[in-house]
């Protein structure tokens, strides 16, 4: 388990790097444009005419010149390329979230246009190499196969920057961008709460006598093994409750678990150093969240759009409407998954480890607390916001769910009663609020209207 949440790590640190595949692009290269020449230097002489007659067939200084042009038209293309990137970055990051770099990064399309066009680079002047003028001192060599690869590189360089043009016009749009994070926050929660999860019985609770157990690094939470804090408890004879969630910020020598020994005695400094060491050898944290084990990043990450876009220097609720129906789908999401903290046990089914991940009242939380602060003062948004709470109620059954359900609707009303939007508003916002507390009662106002009257479906 350890080893392949560590992979996970790696595979998402290396999706959100630009270099890994044009790096891996430009070695290849070298190695084809020094094995290509001596190929050709084995069969070009023996290539029957109707190959031979597709191949490059100017001299050594046609090949040399071609070559030349390749390699210099394709720094330029390149360069284009990076520039074109790094501006779309820098857009990003300031009109919609700095959060969403990690979107733009992970673009698989542009890892592998800019490997196609330094890989044509690197290879045109590899093979520049092996091209030799006739001279008295030996005869001249085109390795024409190597420079009809080269030359079939340049075309599909071409058409690679035509479609990356294209691609980046369509990964600028909101849409495409708020459509991206959502696939991920779906595929985060999905891996996190998996539909066949087990959630064991609650732990017996412990006492106040608790030995706390300090981290030893600095960053944000990224992974916590469950293996590695199972182990932990298992050799120390103790029961420990981490009280962190992934993506929460961890400073070091900050106490981030508790242990209590099962036979109910005290933990002396040697099992303290014990348990201290095991937990800290499964924490893995870095510089910024991700989605590996992060049940909340992907919502932050739509709250930031929605949030940024309803401030005064953006002035553009349309996004953040955009982003809190992709922020209601994350959350109806859950409707039939266990969220909340897991307990791991042994194999005699002893309680050993409980690992805190979010529930649904903290992940609706989460998301109630930004949308009221910045949300209330636009009519539409205000509608937004207590429709979600009206489409969360309906597909959430669960007692948990809809106890917070009401809360937030208790939290919506008297943010908007306190609100400057006008009596017309607030009444078409009251008709909204009637129709949340139907759902809850399994009833469908069509339209929002309320309780009362035709229009009413029945669950």
């Amino acid at each position: 388990m350890r080893r392949s949440a560590d992979i996970g790590l790696l595979k998402d640190s290396l999706r959100t790097q630009l270099w890994p595949v044009p790096l891996l692009a430009v070695v290849l290269a070298v190695a084809l444009g020094q094995y290509l020449p001596f190929l050709d230097g084995l069969i070009d002489q023996d290539l029957p005419p109707a190959v031979s007659g597709l191949l490059f067939g100017g001299g050594p200084e046609a090949a040399r010149s071609l070559m030349e042009t390749i390699a210099s038209s394709m720094i330029t293309v390149t360069s284009l390329t990076f520039s074109l990137t790094v501006v779309t970055l820098q857009l990003a990051s300031s009109q919609f979230s700095p959060r969403l770099l990690r979107t733009f990064t992970r673009d698989r399309f542009v890892h592998n246009t800019l490997a196609l066009f330094l890989s044509t680079f690197v290879f045109a002047l590899t093979v520049l190499r092996s091209i030799r003028v006739e001279t008295s001192e030996g005869q001249g060599f085109v390795p024409v196969i190597s420079v009809t690869v080269a030359f079939l590189l340049a075309l599909g360089s071409v058409v690679g920057l035509v479609l990356f043009l294209a691609h980046l016009a369509r990964q600028i749009r909101v849409e495409t961008m708020l459509r991206d994070v959502h696939r991920e926050a779906d595929k985060a929660l999905i891996r996190i709460f998996p539909d066949d999860d087990k959630v064991a019985g609650s732990p017996t609770k412990r006492d106040a006598g608790a030995t706390l157990i300090e981290n030893d690094t600095s960053g944000f939470l990224l992974r916590l093994d469950p293996d590695a804090a199972l182990a932990t408890a298992k050799d120390t004879g103790t029961f420990i409750v981490v009280d962190v969630m992934p993506g929460a910020s961890l400073v070091k020598g900050v106490p981030f678990a508790r242990a209590w020994s099962l036979d109910g005695g005290s933990i002396d400094a040697e099992r303290r150093k014990a348990i201290s060491k095991g937990l800290n050898s499964g924490v893995a944290t870095g510089f910024e969240r991700t989605s590996t084990q992060d049940a909340g990043f992907g919502l932050q990450q739509l709250l930031d759009v929605a949030s940024r876009a309803l401030s005064p220097g953006i002035n553009d609720p349309t996004t953040a409407i955009h982003a809190l129906s992709h922020v209601a789908s994350v959350l109806c999401g859950l409707a039939d998954r266990k969220t909340g903290p897991k307990t791991l046990q042994d194999d005699d089914g002893v309680d050993r480890v409980v690992l805190q991940y979010p529930t649904f009242p903290h992940l609706l939380n989460l998301t109630m607390e930004q949308l009221l602060e910045y949300g209330m003062a636009d009519p539409r948004m205000a509608a937004r916001i207590v429709q979600m709470l009206r489409e969360v109620a309906w597909v959430h059954h669960s007692a948990e769910a809809r106890s917070a359900v009401i809360t937030q609707l208790g939290r919506t009303r008297t943010a908007a009663d306190g609100s400057g939007l006008d009596s017309h508003v607030k009444e078409k916002l009251a008709a909204e609020f009637a129709a949340v507390e139907a759902a809850l009662g399994s009833a469908w106002p069509v339209g929002g209207a309320g309780t009362s009257g035709n229009g009413v479906m029945e669950s």
